[in-house]
C-alpha cells in the first residue's frame, strides 16, 4: 500500500470529456464571485480554469485501487498501510503531514458469533457472504463474518418477535398490542434508524438479544437486480456496522475530552468500560436468506400490522411461536486500542489562522470502494491538484486543512477526538468543515449543509461541468433526485428549502461532520456522488465499483473539481463567502417545524416570541448582506481579518455550554442528530427533544436560550455591517 504513483496529466480527449475549458471559464465568468473584491475576480476565475485542467481518471483510479485492494478495519495492520499510503501521497504532494494517535476503547473484531435454529428443527444460519468467482475479492481470507461492533456477549435460546425496523415507535406499537419482547429475541429489519438504537430499545425492553437483517423490500430483489448480476443486496449479503449509542460522540471512556496515548503525560483518566453504559446483549446481523429461515417458521397468530410486511414470500407474524426456538451467541472483547488521524496541511500565504478543512474516513468495513475510500481518493488527488498549484507560486491564502480519520465505522471517534484535542483552536481558526465520506458512489449528485454553506455549494455547481454531457453539474443535480440509502437513513426534520433550488438536506449523524459542526459550531456540508450500493457489506470492493459505482471513473475527476472549486473560494475570497442572509430563512421554516410538533400535543402553544427575534435577525442579516456587497464592490481590503473573524463566529452563537438535554456534549442548538434515530437530523434539537417527550415544563427555558442565541448572532451582524461601513466613519478612509 506504501507505492506512490506521479500524478498523470490528463490527456486533451479526457479533459474535453470532462468539460473543462470553455463552458466552465465562462460560467465562473457569467457570474459574480462571492466574497471577492472585482480586481480579485479574474485572478480566481483563472486559477479555477487551471485547476479544472489537472484531474485524471487515471490519478484518481490508482488511488482507489491502493487504498481499496485488501480489507483494512481499523485496528488492523492493513489500515495502517493505508494510513501510511495516504500521508505519502500528500507528503510527496508538498504538504505538511502531522500524524495524531489515540487511545481509545474498541471491539477486537467480531470475537465468536453463531445464529442456529434450535426448535423445530436443529440448523445452523450463515452468517458470511457467498463467494462469487467473478468478484475475486469474495475470497480474501481476511475478510470478517458479518457483525455489529459494539455488541453485548451472550449466548441466549429463546422465542422470537418481529419488531419491524426495531425504531422506538415500533416497540411502542408492540407494547400497545400487548406483545411482550421480554426474555425473547427480536428480529428487526435495517432501516429507519441507526441499528444501535434497534439494540438500545430492544434491551430497555427485557429482550434477550437483536437479529437484524436487510429486508429485500428495502434493498434487494424487490428494487432490482441483485449482486452479483446487479446493485441489490442478493440473499448473503449482510450490512456491518456499529451499535455505539452514548450520549456524546467518540470514545466511549473520555467523553469530552481527546483520548490522548495512554503513555503521554497529559492523558485524560478514563471511565470505567463498565459505568458507560454499552449494550449488554448479543446483537448480529444477518443475510436474508438466514432471515428467511426464521421467518418461515414463525407460527404466531397475529399477522404484522400495515407498513410491517416486509419483501419475504411470507406473511410477516409478530411471534414465532412456542414451537420455534433461536440461538444467539456473541463473544465481542472491547480493549483500549491505538487509532490515528493523518492531517495534511498547506498553510496559507495572508492569512494562516484561517482554516478551511476538508475530511474523510479511511477505515473500511472491508475494502472501502466506495465508502469511504472513493472520498479519500478524490481528495488525494486533490491534495496533488493543490500541490502542484502552489509549487508553481499559487499557494492559497488561507490555510487548507485535509483530514483523513481513523476509526469512523466503529462510532466516528476519530474525528471527534482531533476535534476535542483542537478545540479551542478550532473555535477561533475553522471557518468550515466539508465531509467527503464516499463522495464518488454514484453518478448523482447530493449534499447537505448548514445555512451559510449552501450557496456555496450551488455556485461551485454550477461553474462545473457534467462529464458527458452540456450540462453542469447543478443542472444535472436539479433534474436528478439522489434516492439515498433505504437501509440507512431517514429524515427527520425536513430540509429548509427554497423555490426554485435543489434539495440541500441537513446534517444529521453517521459521519464525521458531527464534531465540528454539532460540538464546535464550525459551519459544515456534506456532499457527494450517490448511487446503488452495498453498504457496509464485504462485496464494497472495486469489482463493485467497476461494475455499478461508476465504470467510467469520470465521477472522482468531476467531484475534485466541485470540492476544489468550494475549497478554494473558501481559501481566496476576500471575505469569507458564507450566505449570512440564509440564515433567517431557514430558522423561520425549522421554527414554525417545531412549533407543529409541540402543538401535535399542546394545541395552544406559539413559538411566536422566538420568531420574533428571527424577525430582527432578518433585518440585521440583510443589512449584513448589504454591507458586505457595497464593502467588496468599492474595492475594499481593510480590517480583512477582523471582519473575518467575526464571520467565523457567527455560527458559535448556537454554541451553549449547557449542551442539549439528552446529551451536553451536542452543545448546537441549532442542529444535532436524532437521539431516538442516530442517522436523522434534527433541527432545534432542544425543541425536538422536548416535543418527542411530549413535555412542555422545559419551553420557558428553551425559549430564552434559543432567543438568546438569535439575538447573539444578530447582533455580530449588526457589528459586521457597522465594521464594513463607510470607511471614514470607522477609522479608515482612502
Amino acid at each position: 500500500m506504501n507505492h506512490y504513483f506521479p500524478f498523470k496529466i490528463a490527456s486533451y480527449a479526457v479533459l474535453l470529456s470532462l468539460g473543462v475549458f470553455t463552458a466552465q471559464a465562462q460560467s465562473s465568468e457569467s457570474q459574480s464571485l462571492t466574497g471577492f473584491v472585482p480586481a480579485r475576480q479574474a485572478a480566481q476565475v483563472k486559477l479555477e480554469s487551471e485547476f479544472k485542467t489537472k484531474q485524471s481518471s487515471a490519478a484518481f483510479k490508482q488511488h482507489l485501487q491502493k487504498l481499496s485492494s485488501v480489507p483494512h478495519i481499523t485496528g488492523s495492520k492493513e489500515n495502517e498501510q493505508v494510513r501510511d499510503y495516504i500521508a505519502e501521497t500528500m507528503r510527496k504532494a508538498g504538504w505538511q503531514v502531522d500524524i495524531y494517535p489515540h487511545d481509545v476503547l474498541l471491539p477486537k473484531g467480531p470475537g465468536e458469533i453463531a445464529v442456529e435454529l434450535v426448535e423445530p428443527v436443529r440448523q445452523p444460519l450463515n452468517i458470511r457472504e457467498f463467494l462469487f468467482k467473478e468478484d475475486k475479492y469474495s475470497s480474501d481470507p481476511r475478510l470478517t463474518p458479518g457483525y455489529n461492533a459494539w455488541s453485548g456477549s451472550g449466548d441466549v435460546t429463546a422465542e422470537v418477535v418481529y419488531a419491524n425496523y426495531g425504531r422506538k415507535e415500533d416497540f411502542e406499537q408492540l407494547k400497545a398490542m400487548g406483545i411482550s419482547v421480554k426474555d425473547k429475541i427480536v428480529l428487526a429489519r435495517y432501516g429507519g434508524n441507526f441499528r444501535g438504537y434497534k439494540a438500545q430499545w430492544a434491551q430497555a425492553a427485557g429482550a434477550l438479544g437483536v437479529i437484524i437483517f436487510t429486508d429485500p423490500a428495502d434493498s434487494g430483489y424487490m428494487r432490482g437486480l441483485t449482486f452479483p448480476e446487479g446493485p441489490y443486496y442478493s440473499e448473503s449479503v449482510i450490512q456491518r456496522g456499529s451499535l455505539l449509542t452514548t450520549p456524546y460522540t467518540g470514545d466511549p471512556l473520555t467523553p469530552g475530552e481527546a483520548a490522548l496515548p495512554m503513555d503521554a503525560k497529559n492523558t485524560p483518566k478514563r471511565l470505567d468500560q463498565n459505568a458507560v453504559g454499552l449494550h449488554k446483549i448479543p446483537v448480529t446481523p444477518l443475510p436474508y436468506g438466514s432471515a428467511t429461515d426464521i421467518l418461515k417458521r414463525m407460527t404466531g397468530s397475529r399477522a404484522v400490522p400495515a407498513g410491517w410486511q416486509g419483501g419475504l414470500p411470507y406473511t410477516y407474524r409478530l411471534e414465532g411461536g412456542k414451537d420455534l426456538k433461536v440461538r444467539l451467541m456473541v463473544k465481542q472483547e472491547k480493549t483500549i486500542q491505538r487509532i490515528y488521524q493523518v492531517v495534511g496541511t498547506l498553510t496559507g500565504a495572508d492569512f494562516p489562522d484561517e482554516w478551511i478543512i476538508a475530511g474523510c474516513h479511511y477505515d473500511a468495513w472491508s475494502y472501502g470502494a466506495t465508502d469511504p475510500n472513493s472520498g479519500t481518493a478524490m481528495l488525494l488527488s486533490m491534495t496533488e491538484t493543490l500541490g502542484k498549484l502552489a509549487k508553481a507560486g499559487q499557494r492559497p491564502r488561507r490555510t487548507i486543512k485535509v483530514c483523513h480519520w481513523d476509526a469512523e465505522e466503529p462510532g466516528v471517534i476519530g474525528s471527534a477526538e482531533w476535534s476535542e484535542q483542537f478545540r479551542d483552536e478550532l473555535t477561533q481558526k475553522a471557518v468550515a468543515y466539508m465531509n467527503y465520506d464516499a463522495a464518488v458512489s454514484g453518478r448523482t449528485f447530493g449534499a447537505s449543509a448548514s445555512p451559510s454553506m449552501k450557496k456555496l455549494i450551488i455556485e461551485a455547481t454550477q461553474s462545473v461541468q457534467y462529464p458527458d454531457s452540456n450540462q453542469t453539474v447543478y443542472q444535472h443535480w436539479m433534474g436528478h433526485k439522489a434516492a439515498g440509502n433505504p437501509t440507512r437513513v431517514t429524515g427527520s426534520s425536513a430540509p429548509a428549502t427554497l423555490a426554485g433550488e435543489p434539495t440541500i438536506g441537513n446534517l444529521g449523524g453517521g459521519s464525521d461532520h458531527i464534531a465540528p459542526y454539532m460540538h464546535i459550531g464550525i459551519p459544515s456540508l456534506s456532499a457527494g456522488m450517490e448511487g446503488p450500493t452495498l453498504y457496509h457489506s464485504q462485496y464494497d470492493d472495486l469489482f463493485f465499483y467497476d461494475k455499478f459505482a461508476d465504470p467510467t471513473y469520470k465521477m472522482g475527476p468531476m467531484m475534485e473539481q466541485v470540492v476544489g472549486t468550494m475549497t478554494m473560494r473558501l481559501a481566496n475570497a476576500d471575505l469569507v463567502p458564507y450566505d449570512v442572509a440564509r440564515y433567517p430563512t431557514d430558522l423561520a421554516i425549522h421554527l414554525k417545524a417545531a412549533e407543529k410538533a409541540i402543538q401535535a400535543y399542546a394545541p395552544s402553544y406559539s413559538i411566536a416570541p422566538v420568531l420574533n427575534v428571527v424577525a430582527d435577525l432578518k433585518k440585521n442579516a440583510d443589512a449584513c448582506e448589504a454591507a458586505r456587497q457595497n464593502y467588496l464592490k468599492s474595492g475594499r481590503t481593510d480590517k480583512l481579518v477582523e471582519l473575518n473573524r467575526e464571520l467565523r463566529l457567527l455560527e458559535r452563537s448556537f454554541i451553549d455550554p449547557k449542551g442539549n438535554a439528552f446529551g451536553a456534549w451536542y452543545r448546537s442548538l441549532y442542529a444535532s442528530s436524532d437521539p431516538n434515530s442516530g442517522y436523522a437530523s434534527w433541527m432545534l434539537p432542544g425543541f425536538l427533544y422536548e416535543a418527542s417527550l411530549k413535555s412542555t415544563a422545559n419551553l420557558p427555558d428553551l425559549e430564552s436560550r434559543y432567543k438568546k442565541a438569535i439575538q447573539t448572532l444578530s447582533d455580530k451582524l449588526l457589528a459586521l455591517s457597522q465594521g464594513m461601513g463607510n470607511p471614514a466613519a470607522v477609522g479608515g478612509g482612502k
